[in-house]
């Protein structure tokens, strides 16, 4: 998953709109004006070590613009906790995504920090080098700050559940099946943040530019080589700019720089994780017939080849995670076809967002079903760090709440602000010990 926030539309029903009113005269004082300059400064002046632990899983283009997304929510804390008030916590507990680390732990780990007095962070295990080398690296300066208490703990799930059940707040980001079976071993007053991850479909329609929907469809499927949950994992395509896309996606695939992950000049690497090397050589193996480029894979080099399939309308087609640099396009007729795809059991569960390119029967919505709409824009380009991440598909992001699970789009300060809390829910006893 990838650990920014995208911007939704203004929806009254969610909490992340609530501000500084006269029903919450108190909000909580953290004195972040005074102290996110510096910890800005502490990112800024530590970018060559934090590029260097990232570009270990990360390409270096991909750690680049990590990095500056870090320093972006970072400097617009203060406008966030303005905004939704967060209520003190004594205790947070945070299972890191395997990517994204540096944006994660300033999402997860600084930002909530001002408010704030113990956070608990678990890195994957398949990343755990590169996850403490980046608190290793910002851990001394922040706690020099007084920025609160950030403790990074490699352990087990089920060692680190024992944390989440004495935490005010849990975020896990990961397979909602594995969150589920976090939710059942916590208190039912403690505040569950869940991110999953969508398709991220990019619809092209009859008067979207072909070179413009060209370059947005390689930023939206290539970044960090394709790992990353914003990455979108279906094009559909109008049968009217088929002839016009196709070849467009298939030279510039073929185009497309291939190396060491540390080179600038590289756009896809070997992949970090193995299972993505088999998943997609399975699928390109199964879907042979409608390959226009590429196709090869090696699971020795981690590699998979910049890919491009083209498929006819399958309505019931639901595309896999790709995790991958695998671009897959799907003609449709009408745009009837593409709103009652996206209303579909399959596609409402996992609805995030759905990226709109001149099709006017699609345009001008704030979402369609539980996808987020991004207007000539794909993910990427509308990713807000201050602001709520995901759609309302309770597959790709859900609060859970007293046993109420609601799928919407989440940011953890919107979720801890006053009106939220509950009965019961509030900052607990501060007594507790540390690792």
């Amino acid at each position: 998953m990838h650990g920014g926030v995208i911007e939704a539309s203004v929806d009254p029903l969610t909490p992340q709109h609530h501000g500084r009113t006269a029903a919450f005269p108190h909000p909580v004082r953290t004195g972040s004006e005074d102290i996110v300059p510096k910890l800005v400064d502490v990112l800024v002046q530590n970018r060559d070590e934090l590029l260097t632990a990232l570009t270990e899983i990360s390409t270096a283009q991909a750690a680049g613009d990590e990095l500056m997304r870090s320093v972006k929510a970072l400097a617009g804390a203060p406008w966030e906790l303005l905004r939704n008030s967060p209520r003190r916590l004594a205790r947070l507990a945070t299972f890191l995504p395997s990517n994204n680390l540096l944006y994660s732990y300033v999402l997860f780990g600084v930002v909530p920090s001002l408010y704030t007095d113990e956070i608990r962070l678990r890195p994957s295990a398949r990343v755990a080098r590169a996850a403490l080398a980046v608190h290793e690296i910002l851990g001394p300066p922040l706690r020099r700050l007084g920025a609160g208490r950030i403790v990074m703990t490699p352990c087990t799930q089920r060692e680190f559940l024992a944390d989440c059940a004495r935490s005010d707040a849990v975020v896990f980001t990961g397979r909602p099946e594995n969150g589920a079976a976090v939710a059942a071993r916590l208190p039912a007053g403690t505040l569950l943040l869940s991110f999953g991850s969508g398709p991220n479909p990019v619809v092209v329609g009859p008067d979207a530019d072909p070179d413009t929907v060209c370059r947005a469809v390689l930023d939206a499927r290539l970044h960090n080589s394709g790992q990353d949950c914003l990455c979108t994992d279906l094009v559909l395509v109008h049968r009217s700019q088929v002839r016009a896309l196709v070849p467009r996606l298939a030279d510039a695939l073929a185009g497309i720089r291939v190396g060491d992950r540390r080179d600038p000049a590289t756009r896809v690497a070997p992949l970090v994780y193995p299972d993505a090397v088999e998943d997609a050589a399975a699928f390109l193996a199964t879907h042979r017939e409608f390959t226009v480029r590429g196709g090869r894979t090696d699971l020795a080099r981690h590699t998979v080849e910049p890919t491009l399939l083209h498929l006819p309308w399958q309505e019931d087609f639901h595309p896999p995670e790709f995790f991958s640099p695998v671009v897959l396009t799907m003609a449709y007729d009408a745009p009837g076809q593409v709103d009652r795809w996206l209303r579909s059991a399959e596609e409402t569960a996992r609805g995030m967002y759905v990226s709109v390119f001149g099709e006017p029967a699609l345009a001008g919505r704030s979402r369609i079903a539980t996808s987020v709409v991004c207007e000539e824009r794909v993910t990427f380009d509308v990713e807000d760090g201050n602001r709520p991440f995901g759609g309302y598909g309770p597959l790709a992001g859900n609060v859970r709440r007293h046993g109420i699970v609601t799928g919407r789009p989440l940011l953890l300060s919107a979720e801890a602000g006053p009106s939220t809390a509950g009965p019961g829910v509030g900052p607990r006893s501060r007594g507790r010990t540390g690792s």
